[in-house]
């Protein structure tokens, strides 16, 4: 299995002012590509979070994803904490800066546009249709906007970048009742099926509780033969 990793940046996020709308489009354009989003940190716009937390994942992940921090204001930090997870120096990338004064058409270059061209080192370009100014990848670490659209638009230019694993299926089921009465029933069935991850994720509608049921498994024939034992349990009840 290939796994990535997500760190959203962001004062903002975790003030409250500020919903992260990208984590979800992330993990499921991810996992149509058989890439299993493992784990998600939210770090403040704090140099030395944001290169622990680079450091940390990009060693334990396939892939590591950061959303948030490289626009134009003194407190965008994370392409300057990026190259200082790796060592290297962030500089104005040529190509960028061409694409940029092309954009521009002679209206003039500020100190702002200038700093969302910085690149580290050793990093490749990525491009999103929204904007002019670059995403970029650095070893096994993408580097994304925090914008949902432009975020969008960057995921567009990595798929030569990124290895295809086994995709994941999924199939979900309702069964109205609550968690107590079938949990052991559903333990069972999980024990007779290792390569299918059984869940339950509860939930109350208008006054009944009940639980959705969500199997997901690389091996679609045994996530069929899971799903008619789950039927069998919810005609129980």
């Amino acid at each position: 299995m290939i796994k990535a990793s997500l760190i959203i940046i962001g004062d903002e996020i975790l003030s409250g002012r500020t919903e992260d709308k990208n984590l979800s489009y992330l993990a499921k354009w991810l996992g149509k590509l058989g890439i299993n989003l493992c784990e998600v940190r939210i770090v403040l716009d704090i140099e030395k979070d944001i290169i622990d937390a680079v450091n940390s994942l990009r060693k334990r992940y396939d892939y590591v994803f950061t959303t948030g921090g490289i626009g134009p204001t003194h407190d965008d930090i994370t392409t300057d904490s990026i190259a200082k997870a790796f060592g290297v120096e962030a500089r104005i990338d040529d190509d960028a800066l061409e694409k940029m004064k092309e954009f521009l058409a002679g209206k003039e270059l500020t100190a702002p546009l200038l700093k969302m061209l910085n690149i580290p080192e050793g990093g490749e370009l990525i491009y999103s249709p929204a904007t002019k100014a670059p995403g970029y990848k650095i070893e096994n670490v993408f580097v994304m906007a925090g914008i949902p659209k432009i975020m969008q638009g960057m995921l567009e230019g990595m798929y030569d970048y990124l290895e295809r694993g086994e995709i994941i299926h999924s199939k979900s089921l309702d069964i109205m009742v609550g968690e107590s009465f079938f949990a052991e029933d559903l333990a069972e069935i999980q024990d007779k099926f290792p390569t299918v991850l059984v869940g339950s994720y509860p939930f109350s509608r208008d006054g009944v509780y009940g639980a959705t049921i969500v199997l997901r498994s690389t091996q679609e024939s045994d996530l069929d033969s899971c799903e008619l034992l789950v039927k069998e349990l919810i005609t129980k009840f």
